[in-house]
């Protein structure tokens, strides 16, 4: 993995994974939160409209309480004529004072819809008391009621009040969305059942205490709902669910039962909170339904503001990384590029630096640095360059006396026997082979090194006359071609001296040239007496310096190997290795018996190329 997939793995998990765990963990918490804060805010709310409710159905049964002490309802039920006994339609003046009494007070509270008896010890049809007449309403007959499974309840309570909610019972009550209390009246003397007291409360006392109470400000979208242990819902103050049952708006009724609750759920296709409170005294739960739309309405506002911040964030890192950290990585890449030319070995490669930071201090330091190696390989180029020269003219040096101590000697000889022409001939050809020697040009055309070649063979021929012949067979053509100057000379040479070294029939020496894939192939062969194996073996490292393994033999010196590295074969196949390349120098073939034959392969040039 490259350094900038691991800087793009890093920016992914360090940044944007982290911000995005961040962003989706604050909306949760922020959820949370809400719905927890709302919780406690709808539980203070649904207690107080639940003692509000739960005082005004105290008060009426202070009322009821009243009437019985004072014996107003025993009074109604024992007048011959129990159908005036209403009073709210009666004369001020014919009632008793407790029965004034008892009308000032239910006109204390104007909320009460209508009240009556059924009289439990009447067997007349018309058992019916009105205490407070209800226009178009008209009571349950007694006999109906009588078979009711809500008249066994009362008689069970014994006297204490009954309340019913709407729809709950609406053919002893009425369609209306009005509360009823009933209860047992009994003779205080005797504590006898004579009879049933019905009350009924107008709703708009009930509408007054949701209309004044609120949760927060999310009450447009909370809606009050009173229901019943099945689930009915018997009170809706907006009058949208009355009659409904909270299971087929999505609400299962099992979850209300004593105490406060809330949860989070779909209430008529919409994600709502349904919080409920159970009255104490009461078979009721007042719930609360509030959308959570619209309760989250805030928290969503300030998510979508978190979700745009955290995306700008994103985007500007996203930007930093790819204009900045891609110019880092960029930067490093081509530096890396260009390490590896240089590896490849071109010193000349530099990088262009941009900018004023540390990238740009990178690049200049990598290019001052290769101006460093650069000038060292310079330097040492040049000094490898004049150590080949200063040894190249060291051969040069021990080559020209080794001639120079056989010709004089071969000159002091003839000298001695008086024979001038002849030392005026071989002195002649050795000014000749100085004239070569002593030029300042390293290179020379083959023709010159041939005139040079042939001088010494004519030289050595004077010498041992009857030890051998020679033969030049090299295409007039070749002859412009450059080589170094005293390269055939010492090959020659070593044939003459090491080859026909004790021969008895005449040795016969061949010096040939020709041309073959853009090199310059010299051969010289001789029928002499040929090399022996452990003497070829010597010539092995000859483009090489002597392994250290022959210097610990003991056979020579190094002084004895280093004098003759200036003669003969070595010391050609050592110049020609240091001015042309380790491609190019001398192979020998030879076997005892078989003579030998040198080759001697050099670039092809002429000296118009060479300049």
């Amino acid at each position: 993995m490259n350094l900038r997939m691991k800087l793009a793995l890093a920016f992914l998990l360090l940044i944007i994974v982290p911000m995005c765990a961040l962003g989706i963990g604050m909306f949760l918490v922020t959820s949370h939160t809400i719905e927890k804060k709302y919780n406690q805010q709808a539980e203070y709310a649904l207690q107080a409209i639940s003692y509000n409710i739960e005082n005004v159905f105290q008060q009426i049964n202070n009322v009821t309480d009243n009437g019985i002490a004072t014996s107003v309802f025993q009074m109604a039920l024992n007048a011959k004529d129990p159908t005036k006994q209403d009073l709210g339609t009666g004369n001020q003046l014919s009632l008793n004072a407790s029965q004034r009494n008892f009308r000032s007070l239910l006109y204390n509270y104007p909320f009460i819809s209508y009240a009556f008896l059924y009289d439990l010890r009447s067997s007349e049809n018309n058992q019916i008391v009105s205490i407070f007449t209800k226009e178009n309403f008209q009571a349950l007959p007694f006999q109906q009621f009588k078979v009711h499974p809500l008249f066994n309840e009362i008689q069970q309570l014994n006297g204490v009040p009954k309340w019913l909610a709407p729809l709950e019972y609406p053919e002893l009550t009425g369609v209306e969305p009005v509360f009823t209390q009933i209860r047992l009246v009994k003779e205080l003397s005797y504590f006898q059942n004579i009879g049933v007291l019905v009350v009924q409360i107008k709703k708009g006392e009930i509408d007054r205490i949701f209309r004044h109470l609120q949760i927060s400000d999310s009450a447009q979208d909370t809606s009050f709902l009173l229901i019943n242990e099945e689930g009915l819902i018997v009170y809706d103050p907006a009058g949208i669910y009355n009659g409904e049952n909270m299971q087929n708006l999505g609400a299962e009724s099992s979850r209300y039962g004593p105490g406060f609750s809330s949860v989070r759920t779909v209430f008529d296709g919409k994600e709502s909170i349904i919080s409920q409170y159970h009255l104490k005294n009461y078979n009721w739960s007042l719930v609360s339904v509030t959308s959570w739309e619209a309760l989250s309405a805030e928290t969503n506002a300030f998510a979508g503001w978190s979700v745009i911040i955290i995306l700008s964030c994103l985007l500007a890192a996203m930007i930093f990384n790819l204009f900045f950290m891609n110019r880092i990585t960029g930067n490093i890449a081509v530096l890396v590029r260009f390490m590896r030319r240089v590896d490849d070995g071109d010193f000349n490669a530099r990088v262009e630096g941009k900018g004023f930071d540390e990238m740009q201090l990178l690049a200049q330091g990598f290019n001052e640095l290769l101006d460093r190696i650069g000038g060292l390989f310079r330097r040492v180029r040049a000094e490898q360059e004049q150590k080949a020269q200063a040894e190249l003219r060291v051969l040069q040096a021990q080559i020209k006396p080794h001639f120079l101590f056989n010709t004089l000697e071969s000159i002091n000889g003839l000298a001695l026997r008086g024979e001038g022409r002849k030392v005026s001939e071989m002195v002649t050809r050795l000014g000749n082979m100085l004239r070569i020697s002593i030029q300042d040009q390293e290179e020379i055309p083959l023709g010159e090194e041939i005139r040079h070649l042939q001088s010494y063979l004519e030289i050595q021929q004077y010498r041992f006359s009857d030890l051998f012949t020679y033969e030049i067979d090299i295409p007039p053509h070749l002859y412009s071609s450059i080589l170094l100057k005293l390269t055939l000379q010492p090959l020659v040479e070593n044939s003459i001296q090491h080859g026909f070294e004790g021969i008895t029939y005449p040795g016969v020496l061949r010096i040939s040239a020709y041309a073959e894939r853009g090199h310059l192939v010299l051969c010289v062969e001789d029928n002499g007496i040929g090399i022996p194996q452990e003497m070829l073996a010597r010539f092995e490292y000859m483009a090489e310096d002597p392994p250290e393994d022959m210097l610990a033999e003991g056979a020579e010196s190094l002084s004895s190997i280093t004098e003759r590295r200036g003669l003969g074969l070595r010391s050609v196949a050592d110049r020609i290795r240091i001015q042309y390349g380790a491609g190019y120098g001398i192979f020998i073939c030879s076997a005892p018996g078989y003579g030998t034959v040198i080759r001697c392969i050099i670039p092809l040039y002429e000296q118009e190329e060479a300049g």
